[in-house]
Parts: structure tokens; sequence; C-alpha cells
């Protein structure tokens, strides 16, 4: 059997295509044996007042198409166009390789692996933002 499995803690709450999920008093494993079903861990969901940088309005974007709120189609352009401003800052090859990788994913339909690479890019967004708060 493949596919994705979760890992959730006590009272931990998942979103899974649409439905909101909590888990019970003990640690569990849920396996997802349903393709391109839409899944996202509330407890790493960016909430609408935290979404004030560049990088965490493009993974946004691919949650509300995750939590169902947005049409995947028009998403994804927006999403694309994200990525596009985002690879004219992020220049070092780390960076690029992640943007690339997520270009990749959300082309596949594959929206939570996009987010996930997405936020690999919050903690060095968050660097330079604060190394240009001291210049």
């Amino acid at each position: 059997m493949s596919g994705l499995v979760l890992k959730l803690g006590p009272k931990e709450r998942v979103l899974i295509n649409g439905a909101v999920i909590e888990n019970g008093d003990r640690r569990s494993r849920l396996s997802i044996v349903t393709p391109n079903a839409n899944i996202l861990r509330l407890r790493d969901a960016i909430h609408p007042e935290e979404v004030n940088t560049p990088v965490r309005r493009v993974c946004y974007i691919a949650q509300l198409i995750l939590s169902g709120d947005a049409e995947p189609k028009e998403a994804s352009l927006q999403l694309m166009r994200g990525i596009e401003q985002l690879s004219q800052v992020l220049t070092d090859p780390d960076s690029r390789k992640i943007l690339n990788t997520a270009t990749t994913e959300i082309q596949s339909g594959q929206y939570y692996q996009a987010l996930k690479m997405l936020r690999a890019l919050l903690p060095r967004e968050e660097r330079l933002l604060s190394a240009a708060q001291y210049q």
C-alpha cells in the first residue's frame, strides 16, 4: 500500500478534502490511499493575518487550494506568478532548486508537495528580512 502516511499527535487536527478530522487522545497514524486527496495539517496552516511576506503569500495560495477555498486552475496561475516573483529575488542555487521543484509539483497538481517545498523558504525569507532591517 502506498500513499501519504499522517502521524498525528493527541487531539491534532487535519483537513482532508474539506473535512476537519481530530485525532483522539493517543498518537495515531492515518494512511491516505486516495490519490490527489487535499490534505492540510491545521498546526501548519498559515492564518490570513499572518500573510505578511511574499513567501507566506504564495504558501497561503497553495493552502487555499488544499482547503478547497480556491479553484485549482485559477489559483495555480497565481502560484506561478508568485513563484516567478520570488525567483527574481531568491537567486541562490538552493532557493532556485526549491522554486523549480515547487513549479513542477504545481504543474503536476501536487499542491501539498508544492506547499511543502515553498514552506522550506520561510526561514530563509525571515533571515533576509531581518538582515534588511539592520542595514
